[in-house]
């Protein structure tokens, strides 16, 4: 069993990434029905917060059947990130985690997400505060460095283990390759298998399939997977690996019926969250996913990525359904 905090997981965790504009409410229902074991919300703004900013203070929507759950910060400044904990706290996660990862530009430009990996010194500093500042138990997400000529993601780990953090998310690329090229397990193994590191250590990067997980589980020995991109409009992955895990065999992708009905269900839970416009705006992104690989699908995603009505979208998902009959036999 793996422990941070209170938290409680199991030996090998399933762990849903914090991704903006993708993790929010709706997004982390749907995979805690799918056997997610720990998530994030999407990463919030230490400035934002403590400024009160709208969009901000909305990521500080959690629901108790979400938990164990995180609250992913970022910034540049101490006594920001300080403040922003303390609104944090009043929410009540289960885990607050910093994000020293995200290699956006207007992020990495004022030494915040990434950008720190050029300052482990404070780095370790801001850390340590945040750990002292809170009663809760402090996570980070990283990087394996700025670029192919800095990879310090070992001195990083051995410094935010010292300065107090539970545990340690890895994604295994630098801040250079933002999402390009291949994320680098063996470095992440590395980390793990360094005898002063105690703390449990997550893989992130390129995850994608239940062998992928096992892999990370079986050959680079790591404490779990989390994953990101894999589980946009495929929440069902981390059923398929646990199903993976304990039979060996490799789930069917699901049928357009499920499909369909995850996108309704989406959708719902979208607008009962944030009201019938942004409720429609905001799940567009996902109908790619849910709908990918789908024979002559074009011109309904087209169709659903462009209405603005909720009933005339219920209309395209019956259009749907008749379409491929054969997918919705009893």
């Amino acid at each position: 069993m793996i422990e941070i905090g209170s938290v409680k997981l199991p030996d090998f965790s399933l762990i849903l990434a914090p991704m903006e504009d993708i993790s929010d409410p709706p997004f982390r229902a749907l995979c805690k029905a799918y056997g997610v074991d720990l998530m994030f919300t999407e990463f919030v703004s230490s400035e934002g917060l403590i400024r009160d900013a709208e969009k901000s203070a909305k990521k500080l929507d959690i629901f108790d059947a979400e938990r164990p759950i995180g609250v992913q910060v970022f910034g540049h400044n101490i006594d920001s990130m300080l403040k922003a904990v303390e609104r944090i706290e009043h929410v009540n996660p289960e885990i607050i985690d910093i994000n020293y990862g995200c290699p956006v530009k207007k992020v990495v430009s004022k030494g915040a997400g990434a950008g720190i990996l050029r300052d482990l010194d404070k780095m370790q500093k801001m850390t340590e505060a945040v750990v002292k500042h809170t009663h809760l138990p402090v996570t980070v997400k990283t990087r394996l460095g700025w670029d192919d000529n800095s990879i310090v993601i070992n001195e990083v780990a051995e410094r935010l283990q010292d300065a107090g953090i539970k545990a340690l998310s890895i994604h295994g690329r630098t801040r250079k390759q933002m999402y390009s090229g291949t994320a680098d397990w063996h470095k992440i193994a590395e980390v793990k298998n360094n005898p002063r590191i105690h703390i449990p250590i997550f893989a992130n990067g390129d995850i994608k399939t239940p062998q992928d997980a096992k892999r990370i589980r079986d050959e680079f020995g790591l404490d779990g997977a989390m994953i990101g991109r894999a589980a946009i409009g495929n929440p069902w992955i981390f059923k398929q690996i646990k199903h993976y895990f304990a039979t060996g065999e490799i789930l069917e992708t699901p049928k357009v019926s499920e499909r369909l009905q995850m996108a309704k269900k989406h959708l719902k839970l979208a607008i009962k969250w944030k009201g019938e416009r942004l409720g429609i705006l905001e799940t567009r992104p996902h109908y790619s996913n849910y709908f990918k690989a789908i024979p002559n699908f074009k011109p309904f995603r087209i169709r659903l990525v462009t209405e603005d009505h909720l009933d005339n979208i219920f209309s395209i998902f019956d259009e749907i359904q008749r379409a491929y009959p054969d997918d919705f036999e009893e």
